[in-house]
């Protein structure tokens, strides 16, 4: 019996058991939809997380304060005093990979426009943050380095604080605000960004010169990071060794001794970000995987029914001719089109589920054609796998013994 007529016979069986064999195929469903859907997720997801960090700009590198310890309990780097403007200068004196310089000293707290208020975050730089961060003026002026050496109380806001400090449309160029206790004028609107997959609000934030922070809001004289822009994509790994250098020297750390801040760029957090997504999505579908277990089982109990309704059938097929391998193979047919009819719709179903979810949280979606062609293999084998024992089973009965069975 060539292939073509197995699984004649085979889609016939089906057919005649239409809704036993949808119930059957459930499981299978399930978890090729499962898997399909968590990795596709999964690279969307990453795509999207990719894009966000993209925006801030390929070249950021960032320079933060390094937890410290003291009595052997770690303080954290929230009271570390280590960086100091005098490192921005020294960077941007220095350094030969290194493009533009900002100081950060951020302070949280709220924001007063005459009744109404809003808590946000403010955020000092220098006059090369905006362009650092790859944030645009929508409308107004950037802060000047006047602004930053004169501590001018001025700044720049998002377009989450006009909206709710200026809920009745005014323009908000010109206005004071009060943060806190300290007046502000309004020299410019950012344009607006969204939120980030994090689901944090880019437009909720108002930037300052870092001077009047330091001085007039948290009075200090340290600073809390330092963002730098390579000179392009290509020397951003020198630049970032440079810094780190140059901060050494700064910073009097010997040989040997460990960084009392931290160098990170772009790509770095892009790789993290990818480990930690691949790791989850794979964790996911291995999860989502077990439901295939539970279809090939599935698959297995209804082929053990199947056997031992159509056992007079296998009685007669024999007694007229068909051989032990043509019943083994008519049965293995019937468990891996049914198998592979449940991968199908699953990886339809699995395509459609992420698609949509994609759509509904704004992320790109991704199909995955690894993830696809793997799942149409592994439905092939389920179907192979938990179907042969109820083919062995069928193709090993004595023709005059199935004939007689009722």
């Amino acid at each position: 019996m060539n292939i073509f007529n197995l699984i004649q016979i085979a889609i016939e069986a089906l057919l005649r058991n239409k809704t036993r064999a949808l119930l059957t195929m459930l499981g299978i469903i399930i978890g090729i939809a499962s898997v399909i859907a968590m990795v596709s997720l999964g690279q969307s997801s990453q795509m999207s997380i990719n894009n966000q960090i993209s925006t801030m700009g390929t070249n950021l590198i960032m320079v933060m304060r390094e937890s410290q310890r003291q009595g052997g309990v770690n303080i954290g780097s929230g009271n570390v005093q280590t960086l100091k403007s005098e490192d921005a200068d020294a960077i941007i004196k220095d350094a030969k990979y290194v493009s533009m310089v900002s100081p950060l000293v951020s302070a949280s707290g709220q924001l007063v426009n005459g009744s109404n208020n809003w808590p946000s975050q403010l955020q000092g730089g220098n006059e090369h943050l905006l362009a650092i961060r790859k944030l645009e003026i929508a409308e107004g002026t950037n802060i000047t380095a006047n602004d930053v050496r004169t501590y001018a109380k001025v700044c720049i806001v998002g377009q989450t604080v006009v909206d709710n400090l200026f809920p009745n449309g005014e323009n908000p160029i010109g206005q004071t605000i009060r943060y806190n206790k300290t007046p502000f004028k309004i020299i410019g609107v950012l344009a607006s960004k969204g939120q980030n997959q994090m689901g944090q609000d880019q437009d909720d934030i108002v930037i300052t010169p870092y001077t009047t922070v330091q001085k007039r809001v948290l009075a200090i004289n340290y600073i809390h990071m330092i963002y730098a822009s390579a000179a392009s994509e290509n020397v951003v790994t020198a630049a970032s060794e440079e810094i780190e250098g140059i901060l050494r020297t700064q910073h009097k750390i010997r040989e040997g001794q460990d960084d009392d801040f931290r160098v990170r760029t772009q790509q770095e957090m892009l790789d993290m970000m990818s480990s930690i997504t691949g790791f989850l999505t794979v964790l996911l579908a291995a999860i989502a995987s077990i439901s295939l277990v539970v279809g090939g089982i599935g698959i297995m109990n209804i082929m053990y029914v199947t056997v031992t309704e159509r056992t007079k059938e296998i009685g007669l097929r024999m007694s007229i001719g068909a051989h032990t391998k043509d019943i083994l193979l008519q049965f293995l047919c019937e468990s891996t089109i049914l198998s592979l009819i449940g991968g199908i719709i699953g990886i339809l179903l699995g395509l459609a589920l992420s698609y949509g979810i994609s759509m509904a949280l704004n992320w790109p979606f991704a199909l995955s054609i690894p993830a696809v062609v793997l799942s149409f293999l592994v439905c092939a084998a389920t179907g192979i796998f938990f179907g042969w024992y109820p083919a062995k089973k069928a193709s090993a009965l004595d023709p005059i013994n199935a004939l007689r069975y009722e």
